[in-house]
């Protein structure tokens, strides 16, 4: 027969057990991501194009589950060739906003493409594109849902000087006012790609970049330069900032980073 001092300490045992079998079992926290093609995720149909799965151009949101723990699901919407109008106006918007729920985070960065002078695209930073953004912030908050503002990545643009050259104006800053207008979160990509570019200098920084040496690939005997989109180590530097801008704004979501 079980000695009656046990009871107690058996139940508390059971207690427990579920207690830490629930908090193993809580609801995961889910992020959607909307932007442009140095966020996006890039597909292995889309890289066999140019020379198979280690063809190297990727958004740093592919990246970033690497950053987050088993609690964070992700769900990178972001399209290459968007911006802030075509992402919506081409239908892409319309089911990631369906599926967000209260509590869910949406990460959204435009701005390289809403520069582009076509009319399928393009928007005035401090018109179009601040309402473009603003719309985008108050359709997450109507959903319960945590918005999260980000600028452009900066591009790899060195002047004859061997200084970085910004090529962004004000779709940086129209950003940045938003954020600071309607008190919603911002992480800073621009300063941030900003400094570690520089940092990197006009060769070295390179390595963030798509450059790719002659012959390495069949279908680019000639190889490619491309000072916008980033390589898998770019991309996961990127990520790694984002990261980092999580902790210096002291979202929730900080504490689910590894």
């Amino acid at each position: 027969m079980m000695k009656p001092t046990l009871k107690p300490l058996i139940a508390s045992l059971i207690i427990l057990f579920v207690l830490v079998s629930f908090k193993n079992e809580r609801k995961k926290i889910t992020i959607y991501s909307i932007g442009d093609s140095t966020m996006c995720d890039f597909a292995p149909s889309y890289l066999s194009q140019f020379g198979g799965d280690n063809y190297p151009i990727r958004g740093w949101m592919q990246m970033m589950p690497g950053f987050f723990n088993d609690q964070v699901l992700i769900h990178n919407a972001a399209r290459s060739g968007r911006s802030s109008k075509s992402f919506r106006t081409e239908g892409h918007w319309k089911p990631v906003i369906d599926q967000v729920k209260a509590g869910d985070y949406v990460f959204i960065m435009f701005g390289g493409n809403d520069q582009k002078p076509d009319t399928a695209r393009h928007t005035d930073p401090q018109t179009t594109y601040r309402q473009n953004l603003l719309n985008y912030v108050n359709e997450t908050k109507a959903k319960g849902a945590y918005p999260i503002l980000f600028t452009s990545l900066v591009r790899r643009s060195f002047g004859k000087d061997g200084k970085l050259r910004d090529t962004y104006g004000d779709y940086v800053t129209a950003v940045r006012n938003l954020a600071k207008e309607i008190n919603v979160p911002l992480i800073d990509m621009y300063q941030k790609s900003w400094d570690l570019v520089e940092g990197y200098g006009p060769e070295e920084s390179k390595k963030l970049f798509l450059y790719i040496e002659p012959g390495k690939f069949t279908k680019l005997p000639e190889g490619k330069k491309d000072d916008s989109h980033l390589c898998v180590f770019g991309a996961t530097e990127m990520a790694r900032l984002a990261a980092q801008g999580l902790k210096e704004i002291k979202s929730p979501l900080a504490g689910y980073l590894k």
